[in-house]
């Protein structure tokens, strides 16, 4: 078994800042960052369909908010985002992991 790992990318739309909820919202997406996700003990030959299970977990479109898949990745169990590791380099220990989905399929 291993882990995917699902990498995000954020959007928040400035024009719905000063929408006042009538008519359309305008438009005017800027990218904010985004997000690492896991998804633990991954059978390596049902990766695809433990991505599309646990999608919807990490994906969100809204008028000011979006949040989109750039990728996945299957990876090694001890595998740790570039986040992780700067966690464990500066400051010992990891106070922020990414966020594991659950997976909602069994997996033989």
């Amino acid at each position: 078994m291993s882990k995917l790992l699902i990498t995000t990318q954020v959007y928040e739309n400035y024009g719905a800042h000063d929408w006042d909820g009538e008519g359309e919202c305008p438009q005017y997406w800027k990218a904010k960052g985004g997000s690492d996700y896991v998804v633990l003990d991954v059978n390596v030959n049902r990766a695809s369909e433990a991505f599309e299970a646990v999608r919807a977990q990490c994906e969100c479109d809204s008028e000011g908010y979006r949040e989109h898949v750039l990728g996945w990745e299957v990876v090694a169990d001890d595998f740790l985002t570039d986040y992780e590791q700067s966690q464990l380099e500066y400051d010992g220990k990891i106070m922020y992991p990414s966020q594991v989905l659950t997976l909602e399929v069994v997996q033989a």
